[in-house]
C-alpha cells in the first residue's frame, strides 16, 4: 500500500514522506511532470535515493511518466519529442534501480483509434530497440477515455500488445477511477470480479503489475478523469474491499492518487480507509499466516 508523493527538494524526500505515512509502496515522478526537459540525475541524486529506499519499509517504488508525452500523436514533431522524452524516462527509472514506468498511452487527436494504437505500438518498438539490456518494464495504464485518449477499453490494450514485437516487456497498471469512468461497472464486489474476468480474458491477469486506487468524482461512463477520496465518490467502498481482500492481488502494489488538498493528512485518511477494509475481513494467506509477502523486484533480478 502506498501513495504518489512529491519529489520536491529531492527524490529521497518522497521516501521520507512514504515512511512517515507508513507506506510499503510508493509512486513518484522522476522529474517535473509538466516539463519536457529535466536536469540529469547526478550520482549524488541516485545514491541518496537508493540509500533512503533501501533503509525504508517501502518494498516497491514505481515511476509515472510526464503528462506531456503522447506516443499516439499524428503530429510527427510532437510524437518524436514524446519518444525522446519517454526514452529518457526509461533510462532514469533504470538508473534509480526501479522496476516499472507507468504511462498513459496517449491520444490519437482525431486520426482514429486504430491509427493511434499503431503509433503507440511502433513507439514501444523503437524505445525497446534502444534499451536492450534494461531490466525495467513499461506499464500501460488504463485510461478514462477523455477526448481522444487511447487505452480506455481492455481490447485496446490487447491490440497494443498484439502489435508490438516484444509484448513480454510490457505490463499493465489498472486505475479504478479510470476503468469506472470508461464504463466498467465496479461499484459492487461482483462488478469488480466481472471486470477482472474481462481483463483476464482480454489482457491476461499475469500482466497486472500495479493498481491505482482512486474513487471517481464523475459518474460511470462519463469518460472524465477526476479522482475522488476513497469511498467519497461514485464508486463507493465495495470494490476497494474486494481488492484489499483478494489473495491473488496481495503482492501487487496498490497506490492512491487521491486529491492532495489537506496535504499528507488526506493521504493518511485514504490509506487508513483501505487498510481498515482489509482488516475487516483479512487480506488473504499472507496476513493469516503472518508471513511477509516477497518484495517486488525488477524483472531479471
Amino acid at each position: 500500500m502506498g501513495a504518489h508523493l512529491s519529489i520536491a527538494g529531492g527524490l529521497h524526500n518522497a521516501v521520507a514522506d512514504a515512511v512517515e505515512l507508513g507506506c510499503t509502496a510508493l509512486q513518484i515522478f522522476s522529474k517535473s511532470s509538466n516539463q519536457w526537459k529535466a536536469r540529469p540525475l547526478s550520482e549524488s541524486d541516485v545514491r541518496s535515493f537508493r540509500a533512503a529506499l533501501a533503509a525504508s519499509p517501502v518494498r516497491v517504488c514505481v515511476v509515472h511518466d510526464s503528462y506531456l508525452i503522447n506516443l499516439g500523436s499524428p503530429k510527427e514533431d510532437l510524437r518524436r519529442k514524446s519518444i525522446e522524452a519517454f526514452h529518457e524516462e526509461m533510462e532514469r527509472v533504470e538508473r534509480l534501480g526501479l522496476p516499472y514506468l507507468i504511462m498513459h498511452p496517449g491520444a490519437h487527436m482525431g486520426a482514429g483509434e486504430e491509427a493511434g494504437l499503431g503509433r503507440v505500438a511502433a513507439a514501444f518498438d523503437e524505445v525497446h530497440e534502444r534499451t536492450r539490456g534494461l531490466r525495467m518494464r513499461i506499464l500501460i495504464e488504463t485510461t478514462a477515455g477523455q477526448g481522444t485518449t487511447l487505452g480506455y477499453r481492455f481490447a485496446q490494450i490487447r491490440r497494443m500488445l498484439d502489435l508490438v514485437r516484444e509484448p513480454e516487456r510490457l505490463g499493465v497498471c489498472l486505475d479504478t477511477c479510470h476503468v469506472f469512468a470508461a464504463g466498467y461497472d465496479i461499484r459492487t464486489s461482483e462488478g469488480w470480479n466481472q471486470t477482472m474476468e474481462e481483463f483476464d480474458q482480454a489482457v491476461g491477469r499475469e500482466r497486472l503489475k500495479a493498481i491505482h486506487m482512486n474513487d471517481s468524482a464523475r459518474p460511470m461512463g462519463s469518460r472524465v478523469d477526476r479522482h475522488a477520496h476513497i469511498g467519497k465518490g461514485h464508486i463507493g467502498l465495495e470494490p476497494f474491499r474486494a481488492i484489499m481482500n483478494e489473495p491473488r492481488l496481495a503482492g501487487i502494489p496498490k497506490i492512491i492518487e487521491t486529491p492532495k488538498e489537506g496535504g499528507h493528512e488526506r493521504d493518511r485518511q485514504n490509506l487508513a480507509t483501505l487498510k481498515n477494509l482489509a482488516d475487516a475481513e483479512g487480506a488473504g494467506p499472507d496476513r493469516e499466516s503472518g508471513k511477509k509477502a516477497p518484495p517486488v523486484k525488477s524483472p531479471g533480478t
